[in-house]
């Protein structure tokens, strides 16, 4: 397989390029950044994996990436702009990267012949409440209805959509680990939160899983256990207290228990998130943790067949706050011995 991923040099894109690297079966991986430091440091920490190219190249510019995604079979489209509180401050950006970046890319490769086009989502799109999260909702719903022109032209494009990666660059662990790195508390915006998670590895197994059996027009969604706020920042805690040495970490708990409450950022954070929307359980279908979405309208097919036998119809959306597990301080500091 020969396979492009923009956003190469994001945590995502660091954890396909690992996977890949452990499979073996890639002739070529060309990693896209804009950022020249961190594509250059991307090629040093793999400079004997054959297959890697890291390229520089931006999904605004399409001319671009038709260029370096020609040849290639399959692509995953990672790059995004993330932080919530920076959509306060540059909307304009958040759209011209989430939004018209996912129409370059799609367009782009099927210019040239990509097979296979993988758009990763996130469960802020689900009923968004900010522009990150309205977004990538576009983005979802371009990806899936661009199979109307792709399809016949031989580039079939789907999404995957998930929760929070723990411990992925700039995300709430490193925050928390910061803090208490400089003897504060964790700050918590609100104790009623709750949010989905997923560990980075796991986050890419499930994309280059979804490009294995992907048909075109699905949204890939992982039915994933969930936290609540304070009690990932108890493990935070008691991960740092072990990993730093500390004599006593039921001390160091008590020490750092008296956590300021800070609010909801701003930008539009929401209290809990959604992997599906009320509005799509009728057209899921789930099978072993796995939830397929089918568009509501498919022109490129006639139809997607009966359900499996080993599939389960959905009747309710899949909440944070309510979850099908959730997972506790003792588990979540395994992970997290993971998180550099």
């Amino acid at each position: 397989m020969k396979i492009a991923i923009t956003g190469a040099t994001g945590s995502l894109g660091g954890a396909l390029v690992a996977r890949l690297a452990e499979l073996g079966d890639v002739t070529r991986i060309v990693a896209l950044s804009r950022d020249e430091v961190k594509s250059g440091d991307l090629a040093e920490r793999w400079p004997d994996l054959a297959p890697l190219r890291c390229m520089l190249a931006d999904v605004r510019d399409e001319p671009r990436l038709e260029e370096v995604f020609r040849g290639c079979d399959a692509v995953v489209h990672a790059a995004a702009l993330k932080r919530i509180t920076q959509s306060v401050y540059s909307p304009e950006e958040i759209i011209k990267t989430n939004v018209l970046g996912t129409v370059n890319v799609v367009r782009a490769a099927t210019a040239v012949g990509v097979e296979r086009v993988v758009v990763v989502s996130s469960d802020k799109a689900v009923e968004a409440t900010n522009l990150y999260g309205m977004s990538k909702a576009v983005a979802e719903c371009y990806a899936v209805q661009s199979n109307s022109y792709s399809v016949p032209r031989g580039t079939r494009v789907s999404c995957v959509r998930y929760g929070n990666v723990l411990g992925s660059r700039g995300s709430v662990v490193h925050l928390w680990r910061d803090q208490l790195r400089r003897g504060a508390s964790p700050t918590i915006t609100d104790f009623r939160m709750t949010r989905f998670v997923i560990s980075l590895r796991a986050a890419a197994d499930f994309v280059l899983g979804a490009l294995g059996v992907m048909e075109g027009g699905e949204i890939f969604v992982p039915l994933l256990p969930a936290v609540q706020i304070g009690m990932l920042a108890d493990a935070v805690v008691a991960e740092w207290a072990t990993r730093t040495g500390v004599a006593d970490p039921k001390d160091f708990a008590r020490r750092s228990a008296c956590r300021p409450v800070i609010g909801l950022r701003p930008g539009g954070e929401k209290l809990h998130e959604a992997l599906l929307s009320r509005e799509e359980p009728p057209r899921a279908r789930a099978r072993e943790g796995v939830v397929t979405v089918l568009p509501s309208h498919h022109s490129w097919r006639l139809a997607w067949g009966p359900f499996d036998a080993d599939e389960t119809v959905l009747d309710a959306a899949y909440t944070s706050d309510a979850p099908g597990r959730w997972l506790g301080v003792e588990e979540l500091v395994g992970m997290l011995q993971d998180v550099p």
